[in-house]
């Protein structure tokens, strides 16, 4: 019995406890010739997310049926748990959200911004992240900037 709590403690330090903490999973809805939506796949992969890329001609479609407002519309959007992250979200901010008990539909970098996690090209200036609602507004809150 000694021995086995010592074997315990052993592999406790060598594997810590992190690392048998599952990737959260993801599905990441896009365009199949859009290079930056690949690009934050990939991000989101190297910030622990276990993302299965979905190539669709219909992205409309789907933006659609999750009520995702045309103004807030990113080049793609990802599926987490029950929320919607259109765009190129930051990590941060999603992990906030799904640690949270925030009552949103999700959030919303619209567009394809430069400089933006998984787009090329220096970033012009703070990017916002906004709250997509259960009910849209014409002036979305702002949940983050970067």
């Amino acid at each position: 019995m000694k021995h086995l709590k010592k074997l315990a403690f052993a592999a406790l330090l060598a594997f810590p406890v992190s690392g048998f903490a599952a990737a959260t999973s993801a599905t990441l809805y896009k365009n199949p010739n859009c290079g930056c939506c690949s690009g934050h796949a990939e991000y989101l992969k190297e910030n622990g997310f276990d993302v299965e890329v979905v190539n669709t001609n219909d992205l409309s479609q789907l933006k659609a049926e999750h009520n995702v407002p045309e103004r807030l519309a990113g080049c793609h959007t990802t599926l987490i748990d029950d929320y919607v992250f259109e765009g190129h979200v930051n990590a941060e901010s999603i992990r906030q959200v799904l640690d949270s008990t925030l009552f949103i539909k999700g959030l919303s970098v619209p567009g394809m911004p430069a400089g933006s996690p998984g787009m090329g090209g220096e970033k012009q200036g703070p990017i916002e992240v906004y709250v997509l609602a259960f009910q849209p507004t014409d002036s979305p809150d702002v949940y983050a900037t970067y």
